[in-house]
């Protein structure tokens, strides 16, 4: 894929959205002292977190991402791979880190947000405050005889499976136009999703991490979540919510409330390190059974 130069992101007329590259941010905030960086599921688009600003303080930036072959960058072609898409959203960020921010993903965003993180700290860039792991399971080994993955369905079992999972409309898995536009997108995200091991060594990172779940969730079970543990120095949750696996759309006030503590409480006091992502509470919360609100 060819690289495309990336501007400074032009600050629009007060009020209305700034569309940069992959970056869409719904209400800018030039003073913002913090940003909020959000990555979507596989087969997805930032419209996961449409209207969501509305419910953070008022000195955050909320910055909602886009995957190519989606939303703003339609016509660019998908990445099939997970150290291809940290390639390209390390770029496209590259002029968006210039004051503290923390990511939070779901499904495939969360597999995203936990491997730009890791680059970032391995590379000794500016590395999040936290990072905020939805319905994704840490890391594990591939397990032989499980049968095919999901980007290996025929067209009737993956609709089949959208379906059982949520989050998916109707109309796309029921109209044959709306299938042939977005069952590549599931089947390319899903690739990269079912085939992802990790880029880097295992790092216990030292950027303060939370995992959040649905208590239904047939995808992604809490031992799952809970396995994120292994992965930081400061672990917390997982908190988990009635619902399955896009029990957000139900619960995000709630999961924005936990957001902005967890984001809060990682920041770094004058007399702690400098470091983004090293001071901060070291309790480790709801490691049973978590929250179920």
């Amino acid at each position: 894929m060819s690289e495309r130069p990336v501007a400074p992101p032009r600050r629009p007329a007060a009020g209305r959205p700034l569309l940069s590259g992959a970056v869409t941010v719904p209400c800018p905030v030039p003073s913002a002292t913090r940003r909020l960086f959000l990555f979507h599921h596989a087969g997805g688009s930032h419209l996961l977190y449409r209207g969501w600003e509305s419910d953070f303080p008022p000195d955050w930036e909320l910055c909602l991402l886009d995957a190519p072959g989606r939303g703003r960058l339609l016509g660019e072609p998908l990445i099939a791979t997970s150290a291809g898409l940290v390639d390209f959203f390390l770029k496209e960020l590259e002029q968006w880190t210039d004051r503290p921010f923390a990511f939070f993903g779901h499904s495939m965003g969360a597999l995203i947000a936990y491997e730009l993180t890791c680059r970032l700290v391995a590379e000794e860039r500016p590395a999040p405050l936290w990072a905020g792991l939805s319905s994704c399971g840490a890391p594990r080994a591939p397990r032989a005889g499980s049968g095919p993955r999901r980007h290996e369905f025929t067209d009737v079992k993956l609709r089949e499976w959208l379906r059982a999972a949520g989050g998916t409309p109707d109309a796309v898995l029921d109209q044959p136009g709306m299938w042939r536009a977005f069952g590549p997108v599931f089947r390319n995200d899903f690739a990269l999703v079912d085939t992802w091991r990790p880029a880097l060594p295992a790092l216990r990172l030292p950027v303060a991490l939370s995992a959040f779940g649905g208590a239904d969730d047939a995808v992604v079970g809490h031992d799952r979540l809970l396995a994120w543990d292994r992965y930081s120095r400061r672990f917390h949750g997982p908190h988990m919510y009635r619902g399955g696996h896009f029990y957000l759309r139900d619960h995000h006030r709630s999961v924005i409330t936990r957001i902005v503590e967890a984001v809060s409480a990682a920041i770094p006091t004058p007399a702690g390190p400098s470091l983004a992502g090293t001071s901060g509470p070291t309790d480790r919360t709801d490691r049973k059974t978590g929250n179920t609100p």
